[in-house]
């Protein structure tokens, strides 16, 4: 079904058995050795699943290109053995990995960070220190122990982290490099530092080790690489002995978003397929490549030779395998949330993923066959129990599972009508073909009941119902005017040109978006996206960047919160600026430390602080409430009064903020461990 896809890759001293590279993704378990067990398990578990050739995450060559304080990092022969285990392994399983060396730069959050110039970054808190000629020596010696550390532990060759913003980013950019020396100044001196590290590790490995460079196609701030430049670049780099050029997009402080689920698939791989004619090496492309016949596809047009693709193998190790046997319908799609990954290790917590909570936890969260099946409910299907259904029936067990409405999802069906949250939809997808492949018995359109459950012969009764919206209490709530956010997303309730909306969350935002792009999602029209986050072709604009031409909202939206503080504070770590800027592009004006006073027919009255001062009032023909859920749990108390054990999953358990992350990680683990 795949034939570009699954058909290997010949490098000359080695062949890669399809064209599919699982990107690099820290984790968190390459910081400590203690976690490579753990680390070995998970890249055993893509090997098998037939990745075409893994990439770690990041480590530092040295103490000054770490990441953070104690992180990762490759620079003697003793941490070089330890690597064995992981490497070892992967090679059991018949699979390949390169180590991806990565040096922060100014990127480095600790004061030990060294960079060209002496600049710091929007992102984090400490200013580097400018090397000398002699340090940039010793940064470049650096790589190469590393790079030779890792033909010693066993991978298969290294990649090198050129791209995204880091330490070699950063010298080829005006942006960060101010220096005068041979390091900067003209093109030709500032990549001097990418050329002579890709030389002197390929002196060092020899020609038989795999030796990916990841440059940056298109840098997306101000004075970043002009499009001769990346050509310039990527003719030097493979003069120099590259193996492989892998795509990096944007800096991490790009005001573009790169990765989200905002961004339309396959997004930059025109940007690649530009590159593509100036070099004779396979190139490459990457980013928003989540399903097989999008990355079919994008090899077929020629836009690349292979395709990265790191989070969807977070979200299903068997992707290619899957891809091969024709089980498309079985692949657990990533949906680009970032919720679980990157939100993550950007919180200095182990990353995970929010369909697949095994990510990373393979070791700890094992679906077992069960040696003694037995007969279970699970009432409601969302997020919850859907998992919780679907992980008891592949151990083994008999379910049953209720749900009132007439489909499956839950919360799910309205976060999929969200614009830039499409991908929700695979989600609901692949959890109706999971029910079948593990043979649930799903009861649509049956409301459980407490009798029923009791005749029903059940060891146990999962309670996945869900939660209803809180009511507010302000005069002038009954009005046909005050709507809540089910009204909205899955009831088609009628609204005005004019919303205020109460309440600043996750929800807050998906209503506002949803009201202001109405059924346009530039999601989905991969021009119009381009535009309106002002993306230009690099041959035309240097760096990429253009001004935006984003269109007036659809509606006049005010976003209110009770919380002082800047609204929508709360969203995900590294996508929620992007709801922000979206939503201020299209005029939706935020408002926090409000009081909500009453409604009448001119709006929503507020007013502010404890002293419930400087009264205003918010001109609206919609009020639509936002402001929190409440779980639902009726069915609880008949059941302990029965006698009938029950455990309460999702939102029915912790209904504030709606968080499909926890009600699915949740639902799994007290399903592998009944």
């Amino acid at each position: 079904m795949y034939p570009h896809l699954l058909a290997p890759l010949d490098l000359g001293f080695t062949t890669l058995r399809n064209r599919t590279l699982m990107g690099s993704m820290h984790t968190g378990l390459e910081d400590r050795a203690e976690h490579f067990p753990r680390l070995a398990a998970y890249f055993a578990e893509r090997a098998r699943g037939e990745a075409g050739l893994m990439v770690t995450g990041g480590f530092a060559p040295n103490i000054e290109g770490w990441l953070s304080p104690f992180g990762s990092r490759l620079a003697t022969r003793a941490a070089a053995r330890k690597h064995r285990l992981i490497t070892n392994t992967v090679h059991a399983d018949g699979g390949k990995i390169a180590l991806q060396i990565l040096h922060a730069g100014r990127y480095g959050y600790h004061p030990l960070s060294v960079a060209p110039s002496r600049l710091k970054s929007p992102i984090t808190p400490f200013t580097p220190r400018e090397l000398s000629s002699r340090g940039v020596e010793r940064q470049i010696r650096a790589f190469v122990r590393c790079a030779t550390l890792a033909r010693e532990a066993g991978y298969d060759g290294v990649e090198i982290m050129g791209s995204e913003g880091y330490f070699i980013n950063q010298f080829l950019a005006r942006h960060t490099n101010r220096r005068t020396d041979e390091w900067g100044g003209s093109y030709e001196n500032r990549m001097r530092l990418p050329l002579e590290i890709v030389s002197r590790v390929r002196e060092a490995v020899g020609r038989d080790f795999i030796l990916i460079y990841r440059l940056s196609m298109i840098d997306l701030i101000p004075d970043g690489s002009s499009w001769d430049e990346v050509v310039q670049l990527a003719q030097g780099v493979e003069r120099a002995g590259a193996t492989l050029i892998n795509t990096g997009i944007g800096w991490h402080e790009a005001r573009v978003p790169t990765i989200a689920t905002s961004v339309p698939r396959a997004a930059w791989a025109w940007v690649t397929k530009k590159l593509k004619p100036h070099v004779g090496i396979p190139i490459i492309t990457s980013n928003r490549i989540n399903v097989p016949e999008v990355a079919e596809q994008v090899l077929a047009e020629g836009c690349a030779d292979m395709v990265s693709m790191a989070r969807p193998f977070l979200a299903d190790p068997e992707f290619v395998r899957k891809a091969r046997e024709g089980r498309r319908d079985e692949i657990n799609v990533c949906i680009g949330c970032n919720q679980a990954c990157l939100d993550h290790v950007f919180s200095r917590r182990m990353a995970s993923c929010l369909v697949n909570p095994r990510a990373c936890h393979e070791t700890e969260l094992v679906y077992r066959p069960t040696p003694t099946p037995r007969r279970f409910a699970v009432v409601g299907a969302g997020a919850a129990g859907l998992a919780c259904a679907t992980v008891l029936a592949e151990r083994g067990h008999r379910v049953d599972l209720f749900e009132a409405s007439e489909r499956i999802g839950g919360q799910l069906n309205m976060a999929a009508r969200i614009p830039g949250k499409e991908e929700f939809h695979e989600m609901l997808r692949y959890w109706a073909r999971r029910l079948e492949v593990t043979g649930v018995n799903v009861l649509l359109a049956t409301p459980a009941t407490a009798e029923r459950l009791c005749a029903g012969g059940y060891a146990h009764v999962f309670l996945a119902t869900g939660v209803t919206p809180r009511r507010i209490d302000l005069p002038g709530q009954d009005q046909n005017r005050v709507l809540s956010y089910v009204d909205v997303l899955a009831g088609g309730a009628a609204v005005g040109d004019r919303v205020a909306i109460i309440g600043a969350g996750g929800i807050g935002f998906d209503v506002a978006e949803f009201l202001v792009k109405g059924e346009h999602s530039p999601t989905l029209d991969l021009p119009v996206w381009l535009a309106e986050w002002g993306v230009a072709d690099p041959e035309q604009a240097r760096g990429g960047l253009a001004p935006p031409r984003v269109p007036e909202g659809r509606r006049k939206v005010t976003l209110l919160q009770r919380k002082a503080g800047k609204p929508g504070a709360g969203l995900g770590k590294t996508t929620g600026w992007i709801h922000r800027a979206e939503l201020k592009q299209r005029g939706v004006e935020m408002i926090g430390g409000v009081n909500y006073e009453r409604i009448d027919a001119s709006g929503l009255h507020i007013t502010f602080g404890e002293k419930r001062e400087a009264p205003m009032l918010i001109e609206a023909d919609s009020i639509v409430v936002c402001a929190g859920q409440e779980p639902l749990r009726a069915l609880a108390e008949p059941l302990e009064a029965a006698g009938l054990p029950y455990t309460l999953l999702g939102g029915a358990d912790v209904a504030a903020e709606l968080d499909a992350k926890r009600a699915i990680d949740q639902a799994s683990r007290v399903a592998a461990a009944v």
